[in-house]
């Protein structure tokens, strides 16, 4: 039941364990046994909560879906070109320390389970400020967001962007605020 208490204790005791679980080694590796001895639950409970592996790892990173879309909407104004925010900056920082399993549900181009999460809630909330701002092609331009940044992200985990957290975020920074001041006539 969603808003359950005992749902949520449950589900998050089995996100740690996950990670735990991934701390050491990769996601193909961990088997739902040792999870849900690490997690101190039964076989069943894991499979009343998630189908497999692989939803319970989208769902422990859903966290970054939800961190990645707040920090390119934590500004408000006219956008500084040269100075990301400090949230978009912070999220890169932090990537790092989960970046094998994130590199496993997010493949390169953007691709992946983890990839589909972070387009399509990138892309609703983008199109939602977009319409709500009156910009112009809403539906165009946060297709064109989402993918852009979902792409360099999971290109940047993979290691085919070289650059620091702090680059990579000025980085993407400039290239979203350029597909938003692009004349679309």
């Amino acid at each position: 039941m969603p808003g359950d208490p005992r749902t949520e204790r449950t589900r998050a005791t089995l996100r740690r364990a996950l990670l735990e679980e991934c701390a050491s080694g990769p996601l193909d590796k961990v088997s739902v046994a040792a999870l849900v001895r690490r997690a101190g639950v039964g076989r069943a409970t894991f499979y009343v909560h998630y189908a497999d592996l692989e939803a319970l790892a989208v769902d422990a990173c859903a966290g970054i879906v939800r961190e990645a879309v707040d920090a390119l909407h934590a500004w408000r104004g006219v956008p500084d070109p040269a100075s990301p925010p400090p949230a978009l900056v912070d999220f890169f920082e932090r990537l790092p320390g989960h970046a094998a399993l994130y590199r496993e549900l997010l493949r390169p181009g953007g691709g992946g389970p983890l990839g589909r999460v972070l387009h399509r809630d990138l892309r609703a909330r983008s199109r939602a400020e977009r319409a709500l701002a009156g910009a112009p092609d809403p539906e165009l331009v946060a297709s064109a967001v989402a993918g852009a940044f979902t792409g360099v992200l999971a290109d940047w985990l993979h290691g085919l962007i070289e650059a620091t957290p702090d680059g990579i975020a000025g980085r993407v920074w400039r290239l979203l605020i350029g597909l938003h001041r692009t004349p679309l006539t």
